[in-house]
């Protein structure tokens, strides 16, 4: 908690170009969290390293959480008490911490070239040693260092670790957890171009931000002992702590880019619902101690907790993403639906076609049970949105026999007679044909089905024929007799 019992929590991305689901998980269990406990959720921007930066990944990282649901208190595009929130406008606070820490002998400053550094990390490793820096320029006297800074070298300036040390700190995940300082290299805090590593400006703003919890991912964790030393030197008390763990492929190998989408944009291109990606990214780590799977952001705030994260790696499944799409798809109303239908047909190939409203409410309810993403409605039935172009072979050779033309021809007749027919009406029109043809109902449903979609397999022919309405059922039924020949025996 903060100096005044307020619990404040901070999702604090670097600005590389899109948001990695493991990163949208760390922004929704702190989203979680701050909601819980009536606390505040902080969006801060970390770009000090400015060769990562990526043109536009600010804006895309803020709209994404928008979209996902993820709404922060603070951040850089609303303000709040304790900015600025992005990294880069925080320079002059970061060197005034950097010569507190110089002043008072917990750093140094390091004149080591880029070259030296590279060959001494390569003397190491042919040595198979741990890199790590060897204090070379911690035993430069003051005169050295004033004469260096004379003649205008470069340098940077390194945290000094004391040797020795049990470094141990509480984890809400992980319980206790022990380093031992000289494990720790020389960290540098403040890079030659004056801007500061992730390291210290974490640090330095966490504490002046009165972050209360800092809950991110498991690749952290050895950085959190460096972090422990920080906090030691400038006399501050630590917030809590949560390393939550790895997203894995299911080999178990780590979640990348090169065995699958990690990018929340991707997965929005792809047609997954926000709620059903955040459901999905709660249970990587965290279950709520029973079977339940499908959860809303407002069930998730009422249910997740930290006890309940695990620490082992959790498995990400994409087929149990594309189910929990499906089951989010389907718990909303047909309007909802139709919204987020004409959206997607605004975007494919009939955004100059218009469709009557009544007319979608009708697809929707006829594919709803069918779809696992809003553009299925589109490619899982086209002949809802244009008559078919050709017929599956498949279902011609099956379904379609030398008899077919004159009893879709009796079919006609009767289908015609029909006043403003519903499902029910052409369904009681087709059984009386074919029993007065001494025929079975399925052989006519099948001929039907093929004639209007296409397809030999999709909803209830009789709803189809409903939605297409009379004329433009007879009029795909006529085009079928005319267009389909009779496999040969």
């Amino acid at each position: 908690m903060t100096k005044n019992g307020k619990t404040r929590v901070r999702f604090a991305p670097s600005p590389t170009g899109y948001l990695h689901v493991g990163g949208l998980r760390t922004a929704l269990y702190n989203y979680l969290y701050a909601r819980q406990h009536e606390g505040v959720f902080v969006l801060r921007i970390e770009d000090t390293d400015r060769t990562r930066r990526v043109e536009g990944a600010v804006e895309s990282l803020i709209g994404t959480l928008q979209w996902a649901g993820l709404h922060y208190d603070e951040g850089p595009d609303i303000g709040g008490a304790f900015g600025p929130y992005v990294q880069s406008e925080r320079l002059p606070i970061y060197r005034a911490h950097v010569d507190q820490l110089l002043a008072e002998g917990n750093a140094y400053r390091c004149f080591c070239t880029p070259d030296r550094l590279e060959e001494m990390r390569k003397q190491q490793e042919r040595a198979k040693m741990s890199p790590r820096y060897d204090r070379r320029c911690l035993i430069l006297d003051r005169h050295e260092i004033e004469e260096n800074i004379a003649k205008g070298i470069p340098f940077a300036v390194r945290m000094k670790v004391p040797r020795g040390e049990a470094i141990r700190f509480h984890d809400l995940i992980r319980e206790t957890v022990d380093f031992s300082s000289d494990e720790l290299d020389d960290q540098i805090l403040l890079k030659s171009d004056g801007y500061p590593t992730y390291h210290l400006a974490n640090v330095v703003d966490d504490h002046l931000m009165e972050i209360s919890h800092v809950i991110r991912g498991e690749e952290w964790l050895p950085s959190t002992p460096k972090h422990v030393l920080l906090y030691r030197f400038f006399g501050w008390q630590a917030p809590e702590m949560a390393h939550l763990p790895l997203l894995l492929n299911p080999d178990r190998s780590k979640l990348s880019k090169r065995q699958g989408d990690v990018a929340v944009e991707e997965y929005r291109e792809k047609g997954f619902l926000p709620e059903a990606l955040v459901n999905f990214v709660a249970l990587l780590g965290w279950n709520p101690g029973d079977e339940r799977e499908l959860f809303s952001l407002d069930d998730l705030v009422k249910e997740f907790s930290i006890e309940r994260v695990g620490k082992s790696g959790a498995i990400f499944n994409i087929d149990k993403l594309v189910w929990l799409n499906s089951q989010h798809l389907r718990k909303k109303s047909d309007t909802e639906i139709l919204k987020l239908l004409e959206e997607a047909l605004a975007k494919s190939k009939y955004r100059d076609r218009r469709f009557e409203r009544n007319y979608l409410i009708g697809v929707v309810a006829a594919m709803r049970e069918r779809a696992e993403f809003v553009h299925d409605f589109i490619e899982k039935a086209p002949y809802f949105f244009d008559p078919p172009a050709e017929y599956d072979p498949a279902a011609v050779k099956k379904r379609w026999t030398g008899e077919t033309p004159t009893q879709l021809e009796n079919l006609i007749e009767a289908f015609s007679k029909l006043e403003k027919p519903r499902a029910a009406d052409f369904e009681g029109a087709l059984r009386t044909v074919a029993g007065s043809m001494g025929v079975p109902d399925g052989d006519l449903i099948h001929a039907v089905r093929l004639a209007v979609s296409g397809v030999g397999g999709g909803p209830g022919v009789f709803q189809i024929l409903e939605i297409l309405g009379k004329d433009e059922s007879l009029k795909r039924i006529r085009s079928a007799v005319e267009k389909i020949n009779t496999p040969a025996a």
